[in-house]
């Protein structure tokens, strides 16, 4: 998939600047430019991949594993980290600026800022089997489908 001018595209082949912290052959972990606090990271696949429908499930794989490794290593790491998020915005409605696969890490401490604002009422259990039937149905349509997003073995 063509990169389309990608700064994080830029950035994993040391074309752009970056304060790398992690590096592999397959993902890039580096310091976010607008930290949500010290020691915010984002950890991206070094293939370009515009959203989650582009990106090897394999690959996803390694980008969780080193973010669960990088989250562990900030709360060793000396800046205040009392807890740890991982985000991942997938699309535009989802709050996706940078149209590359990236999942967040970032510290967290009690009266940051950071804040993420929903409507998180109990709802009614015919509401939430219906949606996990609607799940369910999504998930047999992956799998009919095979293609980018099936499972796979790093190489």
């Amino acid at each position: 998939m063509p990169d389309h001018g990608c700064v994080f595209c830029a950035i994993a082949r040391g074309q752009a600047e970056a304060s790398i912290v992690f590096e592999d052959e397959w993902v890039l972990a580096f310091l976010d430019l607008q930290p949500v606090a010290p020691g915010h990271l984002l950890v991206i696949p070094k293939a370009h991949a515009e959203g989650l429908e582009d990106l090897r499930e394999d690959i996803g794989v390694r980008v969780w594993t080193v973010a669960h490794r990088l989250g562990r290593a900030l709360r060793l790491s000396g800046l205040r980290c009392e807890g740890v998020n991982l985000f991942l915005a997938d699309g535009e409605a989802a709050f996706q600026e940078v149209f590359h696969v990236h999942l967040h890490v970032f510290p967290r401490f009690k009266g940051d800022p950071f804040r993420i604002e929903a409507d998180s009422r109990v709802r009614e259990r015919h509401l939430l089997d219906e949606t996990a039937a609607a799940v369910r149905s999504g998930i047999t349509a992956l799998d009919a489908a095979g293609g980018v997003g099936s499972p796979g073995v790093l190489e």
